[in-house]
């Protein structure tokens, strides 16, 4: 049954740029080609099922010709001054800002995000996101000089690496591509991304912007095919010195296994499985807010999404309770539809996958609201109710898997200690929260969660100025930031002898005293 409140579809064209994609979804050198691979793609509407747009997949020759036009346009993209860099990047965002409608309605149509999402969050951070690496190209700074050995000057210079090739997953296309293009270009290198094959058309768009601003060609290629094919061969690739990966723990570990046989720099954003602990001095009906919030987020297909609460035992029963009754009136329906709280997964195949997590949970564990597919008006698109599932055991799949849909559980604890040994308690490592009103257990869970982000008293918010990325199974390296900007350099020890004598004394290990 379809939700109450979910709005009439919108019946407008949901992709007026499709005409702009004729010749292709291959970027290279500035142009679009068609893949050479001789098979095709359809980008599927997950709303309603239906064909948006088919092109050519990208083959390894196509991948050699984006790496070969990245590599042409290093030295000159390299040898702008930072200032130059700047301004490009800066004429970006003014062109992403004058084209952000396109760019929401574009990502909401390939992913099934509401358009309000894309509107207020996706697009919006991507632009903040540019501006950001137009502010800091121009930091592209070393270590100040100092005489450290006698004799000699040193300082560090911090350095480009040269061509990036990088993976972007499905679930925030947009946003995942410019973490990896910006900071990027903005240290001078240059780029291939290969999108995830089901979501190309806003990583299109952006490289499209790119160049209307003035980016050089070649400075950011897009190759749109296979992991298999494209994607291993780009990782692969001789002539690319760093790879940059966002998507599951068990993918990133081929990449780095293929990454490592050319001894290439190597950025890893994997799985999550992020805890939500509320102690029980937690204001509740914030905490039931932000988990609900927090958990179905983009149809809870985010890896910092809110996945595991652990809810302190004197609040755990109001706690399943209430959450159950938010959850229960959340709107599933069209994205293009005013009203729709969230849409669909990205795909049925995604919505099967979920489903069959929370099949396999009722054996052991409770179904308190979801746990099914929509009908209706709904039953041709990728929906699946938000689903709250209580009384798991620790071990348990639905607790240590990464399910990447609508689905929150939650279980009990007794003490501080408890809750914290528990949030660790999965390979993961990428965000966490704890809810609570006391400044010593907040100051605890900061410190001994084991999370590349721990959030008090809120769950999900990022911002340009603060880096995003995991520890453990959940990968190393960070996007947004300076230190995203800094894991795109590579630093170089310069030394000068300021003396004017043919032999220097430490010869002396050498030459002796001859």
């Amino acid at each position: 049954m379809q939700n109450p409140g979910t709005a009439t579809p919108d019946t407008t064209d949901r992709f007026p740029a499709r005409e702009r994609f004729a010749d292709g979804a291959q970027y290279i050198a500035g142009r679009l080609t068609r893949g050479t691979s001789g098979r095709t793609h359809t980008v599927i509407d997950p709303a309603t099922g239906e064909e948006v747009y088919t092109y050519e997949l990208a083959s390894a020759a196509d991948v050699d010709a984006a790496v070969a036009a990245a590599r042409a346009a290093f030295p000159g993209w390299s040898g702008a001054t930072p200032g130059e860099r700047s301004d490009a990047l800066h004429r970006f965002a003014a062109v992403l800002a004058d084209r952000a409608e396109e760019f929401a309605r574009a990502e909401s149509l390939q992913c099934g995000k509401p358009l309000k999402l894309t509107r207020e969050f996706d697009v919006p951070g991507t632009i903040d996101n540019t501006a950001f690496f137009a502010g800091a190209a121009r930091h592209l700074q070393g270590q100040a000089a100092g005489e450290y050995s006698g004799d000699h000057t040193s300082y560090v210079r911090r350095e480009p690496i040269g061509v990036v090739g990088s993976v972007a997953p499905w679930n925030y296309p947009l946003q995942m591509a410019a973490w990896k293009i910006l900071p990027a270009i903005a240290a001078g290198n240059t780029i291939v991304l290969k999108p995830a094959e089901l979501t190309p058309l806003t990583s299109l768009l952006f490289a499209e912007a790119a160049t209307a601003a003035g980016i050089p060609d070649g400075v950011i290629n897009v190759v749109t095919g296979t992991g298999k094919e494209a994607g291993e061969h780009l990782v692969g690739h001789p002539d690319v010195a760093m790879t940059s990966f966002t998507g599951s723990t068990a993918v990133g570990r081929r990449v780095a296994e293929i990454a490592t046989a050319t001894v290439k720099r190597l950025h890893l954003e994997l799985g999550g499985k992020a805890p939500f602990v509320v102690f029980d001095d937690a204001d509740l009906e914030a905490a039931v807010n932000g988990a609900v919030a927090g958990a179905l987020i983009n149809t809870g297909q985010d890896c910092t999404a809110a996945t595991r609460a652990y809810v302190q035992r004197p609040l755990y029963d109001a706690f399943v309770e209430a959450t159950a009754a938010l959850m229960a009136g959340v709107r599933v329906g069209d994205p293009f539809a005013a009203g729709t709280d969230i849409g669909p997964l990205v795909s049925h195949a995604q919505r099967d996958r979920v489903a069959a997590f929370v099949d396999r949970a009722r054996a052991y564990a409770r179904v308190v609201t979801g746990g099914e597919a929509t009908g209706g008006d709904l039953a041709k698109g990728a929906y699946y109710r938000p689903t709250l599932i209580a009384d798991a055991a620790q071990d348990s799949e639905v607790v240590q898997s990464e399910i990447f849909g609508p689905v929150l559980v939650v279980l009990p604890f007794d003490t501080d200690d408890e809750g914290i040994r528990l949030a660790n308690d999965t390979p993961y490592g990428l965000a966490a929260s704890a809810w609570t009103r006391d400044v010593f257990r907040a100051n605890r869970a900061t410190r001994e969660i084991a999370a590349g982000c721990v959030w008090i008293n809120d769950h999900i918010p990022i911002i340009s100025e603060m880096p995003h990325g995991g520890y453990k199974a959940s990968g190393f390296g960070k996007d947004m930031s300076a230190y995203s900007f800094d894991e795109y350099t590579q630093i170089k020890h310069v030394m000068f002898d300021n003396t004017a004598v043919a032999r220097k004394p430490w010869h002396r290990t050498i030459f002796g005293d001859r």
